[in-house]
């Protein structure tokens, strides 16, 4: 809040007040603005009318006594977070800017690790004390576990196997426990890898203790964050892990996205239901009764796959970019509208 001596701009012509007025509409406006007293308040005090006092108010707005600014981190995108969240029915979408990076830019890239660092401050917002936690796996995921600085305590469980194709970014299991170290809590990861080579492997490995007893918690979960990946080599690790002909049979009933390892057509109808046997992770049956799921993904390669899940109406929050963003906002038909659709978990 600022406040002028004399005459103040108003965009059209200089206004003159009077030194009376305006060291009342001052008190006034810092009254409200600054020290969050009501206008009943503040008429009491001044004795006046509440009427006089939002006269007064709104007069300050006008003669640019008070200016009013709304500031968000340089990274945060709050006009196309806002668009996001009302065309999609979003209980929370977080815009970031996306990187300059020429490669990054030209989709050769997972996701922006900055959007990994900005959902660990949302968690951070939307996981309370006594919570369970569900992590899937994800590059953007194992970014936000390990930029995590606090949370409430509560219960952190794997959502999913672990993805390994010889690299190094074997981190769900790290993920959940960086997670739990830091709540606090405790923590129930998953010794397996995501994709099995038949149902019979994965049928005997969930009956394994261990996995059994993360898997327990899967119906407790109430906060729990997903990555996407389109139907492409890099940028979905249930791709990478098939064979180039299983890849083929699957692009032929329409894939366009895959989450958690299952798979979605663009219109957000799950196909490619065979997969989801020979592989370790929650069904998405019990993914919808979660009260808030949180999908991290951005980059344009990503950006219909995104529209793809959101259309599935499985998750309810999303952290993502300026690319992405403006593709969904552009070229995009709306989704289902999942937040509307489930309780708020902060009322519960």
């Amino acid at each position: 809040m600022s406040t002028g001596e004399g005459d103040v701009t108003t965009g059209r012509s200089p206004v003159r007040m009077g030194p009376a007025e305006m060291v009342q509409a001052a008190a006034m406006a810092r009254r409200f603005y600054l020290e969050g007293k009501s206008k009943i308040q503040i008429a009491e005090e001044f004795g006046v009318s509440r009427f006089k006092v939002a006269r007064v108010l709104e007069s300050a707005l006008e003669r640019d006594l008070v200016r009013i600014e709304i500031r968000v981190p340089a990274e945060l995108d709050a006009e196309r977070s806002d668009a996001l969240r009302a065309r999609y029915g979003l209980r929370n979408a977080v815009v970031v800017e996306s990187p300059t990076d020429r490669a990054e830019l030209a989709g050769d890239a997972p996701d922006p690790e900055n959007l990994g660092v900005v959902a660990a401050g949302l968690l951070g917002e939307l996981v309370n004390e006594g919570d369970v936690l569900g992590l899937a796996w994800g590059r953007s995921i194992i970014t936000m576990a390990n930029a995590l600085e606090s949370l409430p305590p509560c219960t952190v469980v794997q959502l999913t196997g672990v993805y390994d194709a010889g690299t190094a970014e074997r981190g769900s299991v790290e993920a959940v426990r960086r997670a739990a170290q830091v709540a606090g809590g405790e923590a129930h990861p998953m010794y397996a890898p995501m994709v099995l080579p038949d149902a019979a492997t994965a049928a005997a490995l969930r009956q394994q203790t261990g996995i059994a007893a993360a898997m327990s918690y899967f119906d407790k979960v109430t906060v729990a964050v997903v990555s996407i990946g389109s139907w492409e080599p890099r940028v979905s690790t249930v791709y990478d892990a098939l064979s180039d002909a299983e890849r083929k049979h699957y692009a032929e009933l329409g894939v366009a996205a895959e989450m958690s390892s299952h798979l979605f057509a663009a219109d957000g109808r799950r196909v490619g239901h065979d997969l989801r046997d020979r592989c370790i992770t929650v069904d998405t049956d019990r993914l919808r009764r979660v009260p808030e799921v949180v999908a991290i993904a951005g980059g344009i390669r990503k950006a219909n796959a995104v529209g793809a899940v959101l259309r599935s109406g499985l998750v309810t929050s999303l952290v993502t970019d300026t690319a992405a963003a403006d593709h969904l906002l552009n070229r995009q038909a709306p989704a289902a509208r999942p937040a509307l659709d489930r309780a708020d978990p902060g009322e519960a």
